[in-house]
């Protein structure tokens, strides 16, 4: 469910807040309002609460130079939102070279920094007996240290973006980079856990320790989402159309009336099916039910079912040696409840639905997916929540 909460938009681009940001704008007020307290009390908390602020404008400017980045490669930007540990810019698709990849990933820590010369100047320029003075002068090395921070060389932060593109300019194999990045990203993140527990086992520092382990517990968690998405990547990419259909359809005759087809196929109680029409060992199209009702019925006992196919030139298809993400694609954009799949020959080979499609997945990876499951999803003609093939599938067509 969703919990953000919109507050605006930034050259389009959606910008949201989650609940969990209140805490750590909380702390970070409360920190500047300590650090600032010979200002006096009320002033002390108005400039907490304005630093607090404004470091999450910083936070949000970087985000948003990866996006206009990203964007101006063509590629959607879905929204940017804060949340406990910063914020994130949902970046809809994967760039296409490693270079590109590089210029999105480098962006947000560019702008942190060209943030830190600028406030810097600025403090430079204000007399030191002004408190602007050391506001700004703070707020500059903040910046500074998000960047630097953010340029550790291991998934999620941005330096494992860096090394990811790095990675796969070197071997040519996007997958293999996001895998090593990940790992690196995992040993930081478990690094960063130890060193937050030996914090607080040598200096009793209880905060600062597990703030520190709970950033490495974001890391590890982010990093290891990155790999199982990867690998999602992968499995989608190796699936074909072959692979994956099924028989489930029927094949009718394109001779007999309309009125017979009914009777034979209709009149029963069993789920709608797919039905081809085939005469003289030759497929002539698919049947469609709603054809069928626009059809007055006093011409049923006359027309034949030829009469209302669609000819397979007509109707989406795939050909067996798609990859499943081209599949899922075309019944996304589609909106399609199955797809048809045709040989070589240009003859219905089998059909693929959404319930297909993740009992192939869950097979290949070993994911427990029951067949009632597996039943509900071909019903629903959707994806289980926790796996969104649809969004996986697009950034990896990309």
């Amino acid at each position: 469910m969703q919990t953000n909460w919109r507050i605006g938009s930034l050259f389009g681009i959606p910008l949201f807040i989650d609940p969990s940001w209140f805490v750590i704008l909380g702390l970070a007020t409360l920190n500047f309002a300590v650090a600032y307290q010979k200002l006096g009390t009320i002033a002390a908390w108005s400039a907490g609460a304005v630093m607090a602020l404004l470091l999450f404008a910083s936070v949000v400017l970087h985000e948003l130079g990866h996006s206009l980045v990203a964007r101006s490669q063509g590629i959607k930007v879905n929204s940017i939102t804060l949340f406990l540990f910063g914020g994130i810019a949902a970046i809809e698709e994967e760039s296409k070279t490693p270079a590109k990849a590089l210029q999105v990933a480098i962006a947000g820590p560019t702008v942190s920094i060209g943030l830190f010369f600028l406030l810097a100047l600025i403090a430079k320029i204000l007399p030191n007996t002004n408190p602007l003075h050391f506001m700004v002068g703070d707020l500059a090395r903040i910046n500074l240290v998000l960047a630097l921070f953010n340029l550790i060389p291991g998934l999620p932060l941005d330096g494992g973006q860096v090394l990811k593109a790095a990675i796969w300019q070197i071997t040519g194999d996007r997958f293999q980079a996001v895998h090593l990045a990940a790992k690196a990203g995992q040993i930081l993140g478990y690094a960063a856990i130890v060193s937050g527990l030996a914090v607080d086992y040598l200096t009793g520092e209880l905060v600062t320790s597990l703030w520190i382990a709970l950033l490495g517990w974001f890391g590890v968690r982010n990093a290891i989402s990155y790999e199982r998405v990867t690998t999602l990547q992968q499995t989608l990419l190796k699936l074909k159309a072959k692979e994956v259909m099924t028989r489930n359809f029927r094949i009718v005759d394109a001779n007999q009336t309309l009125r017979s087809f009914a009777d034979l196929y209709l009149r029963d109680c069993t789920p709608l099916q797919v039905y081809f029409a085939e005469s003289d060992g030759r497929y002539r199209g698919m049947v469609v039910i709603e054809d069928l009702c626009l059809v007055e019925r006093s011409e049923w006992e006359t027309k034949t079912v030829e009469s209302i196919v669609r000819p397979l030139t007509e109707i989406p298809t795939v050909t067996e040696s798609a990859n499943l993400a081209e599949v899922i694609n075309k019944l996304e954009d589609e909106r399609l409840p199955y797809i048809t799949v045709v040989s070589p020959a240009g003859a219905v080979a089998g059909v693929i639905d959404r319930g297909d499609i993740v009992q192939a997945v869950a097979q290949t990876l070993g994911l427990r997916m029951t067949d009632a499951d597996i039943k509900r999803i071909k019903q629903q003609g959707s994806y289980p929540p926790g796996l969104q093939l649809q969004v996986i599938a697009k950034s990896t067509q990309n």
